[in-house]
Protein backbone atom coordinates (compact mmCIF):
# COMPACT_ATOMS: atom_id res chain seq x y z
CA UNK A 1 0.00 0.00 0.00
CA UNK A 2 2.73 2.38 0.69
CA UNK A 3 4.76 1.58 -2.25
CA UNK A 4 1.29 2.65 -4.73
CA UNK A 5 1.11 5.39 -2.43
CA UNK A 6 4.83 6.39 -2.89
CA UNK A 7 4.29 5.58 -7.19
CA UNK A 8 1.09 7.72 -7.17
CA UNK A 9 2.77 10.11 -5.10
CA UNK A 10 5.77 10.24 -7.42
CA UNK A 11 3.42 10.35 -10.78
CA UNK A 12 1.82 13.13 -9.47
CA UNK A 13 5.07 15.16 -9.31
CA UNK A 14 6.01 14.28 -12.76
CA UNK A 15 3.01 15.42 -14.04
CA UNK A 16 3.06 18.85 -12.32
CA UNK A 17 6.38 19.06 -13.46
CA UNK A 18 5.45 18.51 -17.30
CA UNK A 19 2.55 21.36 -16.70
CA UNK A 20 5.06 23.82 -15.28
CA UNK A 21 7.39 23.10 -18.29
CA UNK A 22 4.68 23.52 -20.91
CA UNK A 23 3.89 26.71 -19.16
CA UNK A 24 6.99 28.00 -19.42
CA UNK A 25 7.19 26.75 -22.97
CA UNK A 26 4.22 28.64 -24.30
CA UNK A 27 4.39 31.18 -21.72
CA UNK A 28 8.19 32.22 -23.56
CA UNK A 29 6.27 32.50 -27.02
CA UNK A 30 3.46 34.38 -26.51
CA UNK A 31 5.28 36.83 -24.46
CA UNK A 32 7.80 36.97 -27.53
CA UNK A 33 5.28 37.31 -30.15
CA UNK A 34 3.78 40.09 -27.99
CA UNK A 35 7.04 41.78 -26.61
CA UNK A 36 9.75 40.95 -29.36
CA UNK A 37 7.02 42.31 -32.32
CA UNK A 38 5.92 45.35 -30.01
CA UNK A 39 9.95 46.41 -29.82
CA UNK A 40 10.97 46.18 -32.86
CA UNK A 41 7.82 48.55 -34.63
CA UNK A 42 6.20 44.76 -36.19
CA UNK A 43 2.58 44.34 -36.99
CA UNK A 44 -0.31 43.12 -34.59
CA UNK A 45 -1.15 39.51 -34.89
CA UNK A 46 -3.45 37.61 -33.42
CA UNK A 47 -2.74 34.40 -31.44
CA UNK A 48 -4.40 31.66 -29.28
CA UNK A 49 -2.76 29.49 -26.58
CA UNK A 50 -3.97 26.08 -26.98
CA UNK A 51 -3.29 23.49 -23.75
CA UNK A 52 -4.30 20.29 -24.22
CA UNK A 53 -3.77 16.84 -22.16
CA UNK A 54 -3.36 15.09 -25.53
CA UNK A 55 -1.70 14.89 -28.66
CA UNK A 56 -3.62 17.20 -31.29
CA UNK A 57 -3.88 16.16 -34.96
CA UNK A 58 -0.93 17.11 -37.62
CA UNK A 59 -3.54 18.98 -39.27
CA UNK A 60 -3.90 21.10 -35.72
CA UNK A 61 -0.52 21.45 -35.15
CA UNK A 62 0.81 22.33 -38.36
CA UNK A 63 2.56 25.78 -38.66
CA UNK A 64 2.20 26.39 -34.66
CA UNK A 65 4.41 27.36 -31.97
CA UNK A 66 4.48 23.38 -30.70
CA UNK A 67 5.16 21.60 -27.38
CA UNK A 68 5.03 17.92 -27.28
CA UNK A 69 6.07 16.15 -23.89
CA UNK A 70 4.98 12.22 -23.26
CA UNK A 71 1.73 12.63 -25.75
CA UNK A 72 0.35 15.70 -24.26
CA UNK A 73 0.10 18.67 -26.79
CA UNK A 74 0.05 22.32 -26.85
CA UNK A 75 0.81 25.02 -28.99
CA UNK A 76 0.18 29.14 -30.02
CA UNK A 77 -1.69 28.77 -32.46
CA UNK A 78 -0.94 32.20 -35.37
CA UNK A 79 1.37 34.63 -34.17
CA UNK A 80 3.70 34.34 -37.31
CA UNK A 81 3.82 37.33 -39.52
CA UNK A 82 5.61 35.33 -42.32
CA UNK A 83 3.28 32.89 -44.09
CA UNK A 84 4.84 32.38 -47.20
CA UNK A 85 8.22 31.52 -48.25
CA UNK A 86 10.51 32.42 -50.82
CA UNK A 87 13.16 30.39 -52.70
CA UNK A 88 15.90 32.50 -51.56
CA UNK A 89 15.36 36.00 -50.08
CA UNK A 90 17.79 37.24 -52.36
CA UNK A 91 15.08 37.11 -54.68
CA UNK A 92 11.86 38.74 -53.29
CA UNK A 93 9.87 40.46 -55.44
CA UNK A 94 7.60 43.77 -55.11
CA UNK A 95 4.91 40.84 -56.39
CA UNK A 96 6.09 38.08 -53.58
CA UNK A 97 6.27 40.57 -50.95
CA UNK A 98 2.50 41.97 -51.87
CA UNK A 99 1.20 38.07 -51.17
CA UNK A 100 2.74 37.98 -47.35
CA UNK A 101 0.03 40.34 -45.57
CA UNK A 102 2.63 42.67 -43.69
CA UNK A 103 0.91 46.25 -43.94
CA UNK A 104 4.51 47.49 -45.56
CA UNK A 105 5.73 45.30 -48.72
CA UNK A 106 9.75 46.42 -48.14
CA UNK A 107 12.30 43.83 -48.24
CA UNK A 108 13.42 45.45 -44.45
CA UNK A 109 10.13 45.17 -43.33
CA UNK A 110 10.19 41.51 -44.71
CA UNK A 111 13.14 40.47 -43.30
CA UNK A 112 12.72 42.33 -39.44
CA UNK A 113 9.08 39.86 -39.56
CA UNK A 114 11.24 36.96 -40.79
CA UNK A 115 13.78 37.22 -37.64
CA UNK A 116 11.22 37.70 -35.46
CA UNK A 117 9.25 34.58 -36.31
CA UNK A 118 12.18 32.74 -36.04
CA UNK A 119 13.20 34.45 -32.79
CA UNK A 120 9.75 33.89 -30.96
CA UNK A 121 10.42 30.25 -32.50
CA UNK A 122 13.54 29.60 -30.28
CA UNK A 123 12.31 31.47 -27.15
CA UNK A 124 9.67 28.81 -26.37
CA UNK A 125 12.19 25.62 -26.09
CA UNK A 126 14.77 28.31 -24.36
CA UNK A 127 12.05 29.74 -21.61
CA UNK A 128 11.36 25.34 -20.67
CA UNK A 129 15.26 24.98 -20.79
CA UNK A 130 15.59 27.97 -18.14
CA UNK A 131 12.66 26.99 -16.11
CA UNK A 132 14.26 23.68 -16.03
CA UNK A 133 17.59 24.73 -14.75
CA UNK A 134 16.22 27.09 -12.02
CA UNK A 135 13.53 24.19 -11.20
CA UNK A 136 17.10 22.50 -10.55
CA UNK A 137 19.07 25.55 -8.74
CA UNK A 138 21.09 25.68 -11.55
CA UNK A 139 22.50 28.70 -12.96
CA UNK A 140 20.98 28.90 -16.81
CA UNK A 141 23.31 30.92 -20.04
CA UNK A 142 22.80 31.05 -23.23
CA UNK A 143 26.26 29.32 -23.51
CA UNK A 144 25.27 26.46 -21.90
CA UNK A 145 22.92 25.19 -24.25
CA UNK A 146 23.08 24.74 -28.39
CA UNK A 147 20.05 24.66 -30.70
CA UNK A 148 19.81 20.97 -30.54
CA UNK A 149 19.74 20.93 -27.02
CA UNK A 150 16.29 22.46 -27.45
CA UNK A 151 14.74 19.30 -28.74
CA UNK A 152 14.88 17.99 -25.14
CA UNK A 153 12.40 21.12 -24.09
CA UNK A 154 9.37 20.21 -26.13
CA UNK A 155 11.33 22.15 -29.23
CA UNK A 156 11.81 19.40 -31.71
CA UNK A 157 8.32 20.75 -33.35
CA UNK A 158 9.59 24.37 -33.40
CA UNK A 159 12.91 23.63 -34.85
CA UNK A 160 11.28 21.96 -37.57
CA UNK A 161 9.78 25.04 -38.72
CA UNK A 162 12.76 27.27 -37.75
CA UNK A 163 14.43 25.26 -40.58
CA UNK A 164 11.80 25.94 -43.15
CA UNK A 165 12.45 29.59 -42.72
CA UNK A 166 16.28 29.75 -42.69
CA UNK A 167 16.39 27.20 -45.85
CA UNK A 168 14.25 30.11 -47.42
CA UNK A 169 16.97 32.23 -46.19
CA UNK A 170 19.91 31.40 -48.34
CA UNK A 171 21.73 29.23 -50.70
CA UNK A 172 24.41 29.75 -49.09
CA UNK A 173 24.75 27.30 -45.90
CA UNK A 174 27.37 29.65 -44.21
CA UNK A 175 24.83 32.17 -44.42
CA UNK A 176 21.88 30.58 -43.18
CA UNK A 177 24.53 29.34 -39.86
CA UNK A 178 25.23 32.45 -39.35
CA UNK A 179 21.56 33.70 -39.75
CA UNK A 180 20.59 30.92 -37.10
CA UNK A 181 23.48 31.83 -34.40
CA UNK A 182 22.75 35.71 -34.75
CA UNK A 183 18.65 34.75 -34.21
CA UNK A 184 19.28 31.77 -31.05
CA UNK A 185 21.58 34.43 -29.36
CA UNK A 186 19.09 36.89 -29.72
CA UNK A 187 16.28 34.57 -28.38
CA UNK A 188 18.81 33.35 -25.36
CA UNK A 189 19.01 37.28 -24.44
CA UNK A 190 15.41 37.33 -24.35
CA UNK A 191 15.24 35.06 -22.40
CA UNK A 192 17.78 35.93 -19.83
CA UNK A 193 17.14 39.59 -19.84
CA UNK A 194 15.32 40.19 -16.44
CA UNK A 195 12.57 42.32 -17.27
CA UNK A 196 10.92 39.57 -20.00
CA UNK A 197 11.55 36.63 -17.63
CA UNK A 198 9.29 38.45 -15.10
CA UNK A 199 6.47 38.19 -17.92
CA UNK A 200 6.94 35.00 -18.95
CA UNK A 201 7.08 33.38 -15.32
CA UNK A 202 3.80 35.72 -14.94
CA UNK A 203 2.34 34.45 -17.82
CA UNK A 204 3.25 30.79 -17.19
CA UNK A 205 1.73 31.22 -13.69
CA UNK A 206 -1.49 32.60 -15.47
CA UNK A 207 -1.79 29.89 -17.69
CA UNK A 208 -1.19 27.07 -14.43
CA UNK A 209 -3.88 29.03 -12.42
CA UNK A 210 -6.16 29.85 -14.91
CA UNK A 211 -6.35 25.82 -16.05
CA UNK A 212 -7.92 26.80 -19.51
CA UNK A 213 -7.58 25.38 -22.72
CA UNK A 214 -7.71 28.32 -24.54
CA UNK A 215 -6.22 31.27 -23.75
CA UNK A 216 -6.73 34.64 -26.36
CA UNK A 217 -3.89 37.21 -26.76
CA UNK A 218 -6.14 39.52 -25.57
CA UNK A 219 -5.49 37.76 -22.04
CA UNK A 220 -2.00 37.75 -22.57
CA UNK A 221 -1.89 41.19 -23.11
CA UNK A 222 -3.50 42.16 -20.39
CA UNK A 223 -0.94 39.89 -18.09
CA UNK A 224 1.86 41.34 -19.96
CA UNK A 225 1.17 45.50 -19.40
Amino acid sequence: MNHKYSANSDNAHKQMLQRQAIAYHEAGHAAAIYLNNKAHNLPHIDFNIILSDTESSIEEMEGSFQSTHNKCSSRVEGGRLVQLFVPNIADLSGDFLSQVGLISTSKEDYLSAFDADIMNLLVGPLAEAKFSYRRDDELFTHKMINIEALKNYGGAADLELVDEYIDSYSSSQSLKAAKLTELFKQASEFVTNASHWENITKLANYILLGNKNIICCGEVETVLV
